[in-house]
């Protein structure tokens, strides 16, 4: 599954600045973050253009802001919504926030050196100023949890 999320040698995350961006979407994006306070509409539409969509992931302060139905309805459609931000990307050089592939080697490399879970999230979240949701979602889509 993560290999059909990675395109050209990286795992990559669609950054959306604005609400305008949203209907102007590749329908096959799988990971998003929305850098801006969605409403509930914004959300749906989101989810509307983009089908495939897996995880959603939010700055802390917007996330905290999103209703329980709109946590729901994502949870009965089996998207992740995360809490993080997409420290260092700046939209006027890339659309997408890469997380390089050899991260996830590491994080493969520590499953098979018996490290736990919540090490590895704790480890990485600090190496790559990811948040440890993110590396879960690694993980998962993996299968190395």
């Amino acid at each position: 599954m993560l290999k059909q999320i990675i395109q050209g040698g990286k795992l990559r995350i669609r950054v959306i600045n604005s609400k305008d961006e949203i209907f102007t979407l590749n329908p096959n994006e799988r990971i998003v973050h929305i850098a801006f306070r969605p409403s509930s509409k914004d959300i749906f539409g989101l989810i509307e253009t983009c089908p495939k969509v897996e995880a959603i992931q939010l700055p802390q302060s917007y996330r905290r802001k999103v209703s329980k139905s709109v946590e729901m309805f994502l949870e009965m459609q089996r998207i992740q919504l995360m809490e993080g931000n997409v420290w260092g990307h700046r939209k006027y050089l890339s659309e997408y926030y890469n997380i390089p592939t050899s991260l996830i080697e590491k994080i493969k490399i520590m499953k098979l050196k018996g490290k736990s879970t919540k090490d590895i999230e704790g480890e990485f979240s600090r190496e790559s100023k990811l948040d440890h949701k993110i590396i879960s979602y690694i993980m998962i889509k993996e299968a190395l949890a």
